[in-house]
């Protein structure tokens, strides 16, 4: 089937004859409830090719029309194209999406801030577009904890969503290496946790230090304009806040949030390398009553309505400290528990109880399986597809975003050149191949399968470039596999989506995207060359990542 250049692909394109031209005096015909389509439509697509699209009436010939028909499921639209253009979506997200794609069919240049040409042409082929995504939970997770992004960085990433029809944005927001989010209540998480004295430059055993300070946060005001934002681009945010582990940052600022009464708090400062951090949480009342404050801010800043997830991390949480803390273990003797195990799931059940009490859904990394989950919890599979298949299986909601497929700070070629290079080889072809329902799941556990995600975590991503390069074209492969109703994995046509790239990276281009070349990485995008970064390692692993 011809899906002409489109990315990710439609359910189906009908072509006709003839075109719509796109002039000077077409107008703009936004049914009720399509008021934010038209009002992005007239400030993106409107501004970049010069044409006001001032209010019209539907029906008129040379007019688009944006219209509800709630006949259609709620992300559905259709797309037609004749003397006229109206788009018809199940809910004003659907219409957003069909404009995505009319923005698509009108050429890189609509992907532009401004009018490069205001006399240029600008038709459209008749056509009847039908669409719909196979996964409604179709998601990017940005790690702003190891380097920050500053808020321009964030709205941009939000509009690259959109672009593609991704509509979860998860926003990693504290780590080891930082806290980035305001909580104006207790202060010093951001005037202590959110700056690091010096940066382990690579993995972690690399000899190179970048010694200049680093860190950044987002006040509160930054979230609601985030948070605001994606919201007119039909994307819900979903906001991490790590525990029990990965809190170094947050002990640092306070620290008797840690293990006391094992090691000397007083003395962490936020993590400056990578790894592991043996440094977690008190299973304490105080612990319990700090993080409350923290999420009561949290869920005022991400609205239930665009946020009906908040993600509380739980991963790679080492129980050493606790094994020699006396408090933590008269903790679990006092909770009955079996162990460690069962502390951790005590942490995580208290706030998914929490969380359920307030309206709102706890989800975490797969390691807060361990030790059993509280009803109604959902899980990020993120070690493989195990975690997901158990938690499905169990009755949990699920995302499949395992490392081995859609990891992608993972490296996108073997070769020499390829800038800092972590974990396996994941090309553009892999990541197209990607399937997030694993075969062993029945039909009835697989619809616990809200959807996927691919994450971006930035040990190795200093700025917005390197970003960029991790990041694209790869997200456009994901995008399609979480989108578009695609024939098993190796049944796939990546030939066919490598040929619709080709004008996809022109868009890209006017976007400022500083995607990987199919040729590999321009001279600029290098890793330098090995005499210069002595003493600097990477994580290459070779070989084919395991299905697990």
């Amino acid at each position: 089937m011809d899906f002409v250049d489109l990315v990710p692909a439609p359910v189906s394109v009908e072509h006709g004859e003839g075109v719509f031209v796109l002039g000077e005096a077409t107008a703009l015909a936004a049914g009720p409830g399509t008021e934010r389509v038209a009002r992005w439509l007239r400030d993106t697509v409107g501004v970049a090719l010069g044409r006001p699209l001032p209010p019209g009436e539907a029906g008129a010939p040379g007019t688009i029309a944006l219209r509800v028909d709630p006949a259609l499921a709620p992300e559905a639209y259709r797309l037609s194209v004749t003397q006229r253009v109206e788009i018809v979506g199940g809910s004003s997200a659907g219409v957003f999406w069909g404009a995505q794609t009319l923005r698509q069919l009108l050429g890189p240049d609509a992907y532009r801030k401004a009018c490069a040409d205001p006399g240029a042409w600008r038709g459209i082929t008749q056509q009847v577009i039908e669409d719909a995504p196979r996964f409604a939970w179709r998601g990017l997770m940005l790690d702003v904890s190891r380097h920050f992004m500053p808020k321009d960085g964030v709205l941009r990433y939000l509009d690259l969503l959109a672009a593609h029809k991704l509509n979860v944005f998860h926003f990693h927001l504290t780590d080891d290496q930082g806290w980035r989010v305001e909580i104006k209540r207790f202060p010093r998480l951001t005037e202590v946790g959110a700056w690091r004295a010096r940066t382990k430059y690579g993995h972690r055993a690399s000899e190179l230090w970048d010694e200049m300070p680093h860190g950044g946060f987002y006040t509160q005001d930054d979230i609601r304009e985030i948070v605001a934002y994606a919201a007119e681009r039909y994307i819900s945010v979903v906001p991490e806040i790590d525990i029990p582990g990965h809190s170094q940052a947050a002990i640092a600022a306070y620290p008797e949030l840690g293990n006391t009464d094992v090691i000397d708090t007083t003395r962490l400062s936020v993590w400056d390398t990578w790894g592991v951090n043996p440094n977690v949480l008190a299973p304490t009342d105080n612990t319990l009553r700090f993080y409350e404050g923290v999420l009561e801010e949290v869920l005022d800043l991400f609205p239930a309505a665009t946020s009906p997830f908040v993600h509380i991390g739980g991963d790679e949480c080492p129980k050493d400290q606790w094994k020699a803390s006396p408090a933590a273990q008269a903790r679990i003797k006092e909770l009955g528990l079996a162990g460690e195990d069962e502390l951790q799931s005590w942490f995580i059940r208290h706030f998914a109880r929490w969380l359920a009490d307030r309206g709102r859904r706890l989800i975490g990394w797969d390691e807060i399986l361990e030790g059993g989950l509280a009803p109604g919890a959902a899980v990020s599979s993120w070690r493989g597809y195990a975690g997901g298949i158990e938690a499905a299986r169990a009755g949990h909601d699920v995302v499949m975003c395992p490392e081995q497929q859609v990891y992608l700070d993972h490296r996108q070629a073997a070769g020499p050149d390829e800038p800092m290079p972590i974990g396996y080889v994941r090309t553009l072809e892999d990541v197209y191949r990607f399937e997030p329902v694993p075969p062993q799941l029945t039909e009835a556990e697989a619809r616990h399968v809200l959807g996927t995600q691919a994450n971006v975590w930035t040990e190795v991503m200093q700025d917005q470039g390197r970003v960029d390069y991790q990041v694209f074209p790869r997200l456009a492969a994901f995008a399609e596999v979480a989108w578009s109703a695609l024939p098993a994995p190796a049944a796939r046509d990546f030939a066919g989506f490598e040929r619709r790239m080709r004008s996809h990276y022109a868009r890209l281009d006017a976007l400022g995207v500083g995607y990987r070349p199919p040729g590999g990485p321009l001279p600029w995008q290098k890793r330098p060359a090995p005499e210069k970064m002595k003493g600097s390692l990477g994580r290459p692993i070779d070989g084919s990542p395991p299905n697990v």
